[in-house]
């Protein structure tokens, strides 16, 4: 379980060995709250993060649902890259 700013997530995909939880809090910024997933995948020694909501989400752009995530891997992401992604864990008064 990661705890960062009032959330907490789960370690939900790890490719290559690219989880690192202190890069990934020296590098999360608060506007990442409102999403249910967040990717990090590494260019250039450099951590990127970006986040998608789940798939059943209405009123989001299909590109922003977490079954997109494959297309960004490969559209975006540098070949070959090591990458993690997070699920958010709700909490029971978050559900909604």
């Amino acid at each position: 379980m990661i705890q960062i700013q009032g959330q907490s997530f789960e370690l939900w995909e790890n490719v290559r060995d690219g989880w690192s939880e202190d890069d990934f809090k020296d590098r999360y910024s608060e506007i990442l709250n409102k999403y249910d997933f967040i990717v990090g995948d590494w260019s250039h020694n450099q951590l990127r993060l970006r986040g998608f909501y789940e798939n059943s989400r209405k009123k989001v752009a299909f590109d922003s649902k977490i079954d997109t995530l494959e297309d960004y891997i490969y559209e975006y992401c540098s070949f070959g890259c090591s990458y993690f992604v997070l699920k958010k864990v709700r909490q029971s008064d978050d559900a909604e």
